[in-house]
C-alpha cells in the first residue's frame, strides 16, 4: 500500500465493520440496530452518518445535506454522539472533518452538509426544519419517545429517499415495537459480546458473571427485545428482585416435565425445570428455589427422557412429576427404559396453563419463590403468561414445567398435609 492508501484505511469502516455495523441492502425507510451494551451500536451510526454526508472528495455532495441527530438530550447528544469516542468527530479523517457550531448546536462539514443536534425533551423544535437523513441514539430510554419519533417524521421530506436511523439498547415500548413491525423498517442484531475485541476485558467478565443469564443480561448484553404482556403473571422487576446467587441445602428437589407431543425437527421443546424447597417449620415459612431449566428439543423421546435422568442424578432430586394428558403411560415407560430406579409421578391437568399458574404466581407474590441465574428463557415465558393463557409463540414447555414442580413442593396436599384438598391444577 502506498501512503495515502495506508492514511485512509483506518476511515474505511466497511473493511473493519462488524455485520450488524453495515446497512442492509434494500429499500428501507429506517434501520434499527439493536445491540446490547458496547455492541457497536454508536459506531455505526455515526459510521453511517458519514456515509450519507461525505463524497468522493472532501468538497464533492453526499446522498444527504440536512440531517438531524437526535438523542435523549442535548448534552447526550454532543458527548456520545458527536464528541464520544465513537462519534462522529472521533470517525471522521481530517480533509473532512465537520465543524462544531455549540452555539447552534450544529455540526458543518466541508462540502457544507449540516447536522442539526435534538432533544427528545423538547421534541416541539422538531417542528419546522426538514431533513434527508436522521440518527436517533438509544431512543428506548427517551422519556417522550413516541412524541419525538412522530415528530421527526414530518421532518423526513428532502430528497428522493430520507432515511433515519435507531440505534438502541432494546426495551420493551410501545413505540419501538411499531417501529420494528413497519414493512418500512429492517433491523441488525447483536450481543455485547460480538465487539469484545473493542471492549475492556474487565468489563466484560465483569457483566457476563454478574447478568448472563437474567432477564437483564438478556436485554442490556445480549440486545434481545423482551416482551412483557400486559396482565402477565410475572415481570421482569419483579423476577429480578427474587433472584439469589446461591440456594440453601434443599430437603426436597423435584424436576416438572412437560413432554413435547411430537418428535422430530419440528417438535416442541420438552420442559424440564429443577425446583427445590426448603421444608422446615411450618408450612408458612417454606421457600422454594428454581435451580435449574434444563429444556431440550429433542428428536425423540428417548432424548428428552435422558436429560431428565441426567437431571435427576445431577441434583440428587426425589421425584420427577409429568403431565400425562398426552402420551399418558407412555411418558413413565420412556422414563423408565433410559432411568429404571426415578422415583415418577404421573399428573393430570384439568385446568387450561393459565389457571394452572394462577396459585403458583400467588406463591411469588407471597416471596416464597427464588430464581437462581440462567433462567432467562423460562422467564421470558413467565412474562408471557397471563389468565386467560399464553401470549407468546409456540407452547410455554419451560412455564408449565416449571408449575408442576412448584405444585408438587409447595402445593401438593400429599406433601403439605394442608388440610381439606386444594383445588385441582
Amino acid at each position: 500500500m502506498d501512503d495515502n492508501t495506508l492514511a485512509a484505511l483506518p476511515y474505511l469502516f466497511e473493511f473493519w465493520a462488524l455485520d450488524h455495523q453495515l446497512p442492509p441492502e434494500g429499500d428501507w425507510r429506517t434501520w434499527v440496530i439493536l445491540g446490547g451494551r458496547g455492541a457497536g451500536k454508536t459506531r455505526a451510526g455515526a459510521e453511517w452518518v458519514r456515509a450519507q454526508v461525505e463524497g468522493p472528495r472532501p468538497l464533492m455532495a453526499g446522498r444527504a445535506r440536512r440531517v438531524a441527530l437526535v438523542g435523549e438530550t442535548y448534552e447526550q447528544v454532543r458527548s456520545v454522539m458527536i464528541e464520544g469516542d465513537s462519534g462522529i468527530l472521533a470517525c471522521s479523517p481530517r480533509d473532512r472533518m465537520p465543524s462544531w457550531k455549540a452555539t447552534q448546536r450544529k455540526l458543518v462539514w466541508p462540502n457544507g452538509a449540516e447536522a442539526q443536534v435534538f432533544s427528545a425533551h423538547d421534541f416541539e423544535a422538531l417542528r419546522g426544519p426538514q431533513f434527508d437523513a436522521a440518527w436517533m441514539d438509544e431512543l428506548a430510554k427517551w422519556p417522550k419517545a413516541e412524541d419525538a419519533w412522530d415528530m421527526l417524521q414530518f421532518c423526513l421530506r428532502l430528497g428522493d429517499n430520507p432515511q433515519a436511523v435507531v440505534t438502541t439498547t432494546p426495551k420493551n415500548i410501545p413505540v419501538l415495537k411499531d417501529i420494528l413491525s413497519r414493512r418500512s423498517t429492517v433491523c441488525t442484531h447483536a450481543a455485547t459480546e460480538a465487539n469484545r475485541a473493542n471492549l475492556a476485558r474487565g468489563f466484560l467478565a465483569e457483566v457476563m458473571e454478574r447478568y448472563k443469564g437474567t432477564r437483564m443480561g438478556r436485554q442490556e448484553l445480549d440486545g434481545i427485545l423482551l416482551d412483557d404482556i400486559e396482565g402477565a403473571f410475572w415481570t421482569t422487576p419483579v423476577l429480578d428482585a427474587l433472584r439469589v446467587e446461591t440456594a440453601p441445602e434443599m430437603d426436597r428437589i423435584v424436576i416438572g416435565v412437560d413432554p413435547a407431543v411430537t418428535s422430530g425437527g419440528a417438535a416442541d421443546e420438552t420442559g424440564i425445570v429443577v425446583v427445590g424447597a426448603v421444608m422446615r417449620g411450618p408450612i408458612s415459612e417454606w421457600r422454594a428455589y428454581v435451580l435449574e431449566d434444563a429444556t431440550v428439543s429433542a428428536a425423540s423421546p428417548t432424548e428428552w427422557a435422558r436429560a431428565v435422568a441426567n437431571a435427576y442424578e445431577k441434583w440428587g432430586a426425589d421425584r420427577v412429576v409429568a403431565e400425562g394428558n398426552q402420551g399418558g403411560d407412555m411418558i413413565e415407560a420412556v422414563l423408565r427404559q433410559v432411568a429404571p430406579t426415578v422415583s415418577y409421578r404421573k399428573v393430570t391437568a384439568r385446568r387450561g396453563k393459565g389457571v394452572r399458574a394462577e396459585p403458583v404466581a400467588a406463591l411469588y407474590e407471597q416471596g416464597k419463590v427464588r430464581h437462581l441465574r440462567g433462567l432467562g428463557a423460562l422467564e421470558d415465558q413467565m412474562c408471557r403468561m397471563t389468565v386467560a393463557g399464553y401470549r407468546g409463540s409456540g407452547s410455554p414447555d419451560r412455564v408449565d414445567a416449571m408449575v408442576w414442580a412448584l405444585w408438587s413442593v409447595m402445593l401438593d396436599p400429599e406433601r403439605t398435609r394442608a388440610g381439606p384438598r386444594i383445588r385441582q391444577l
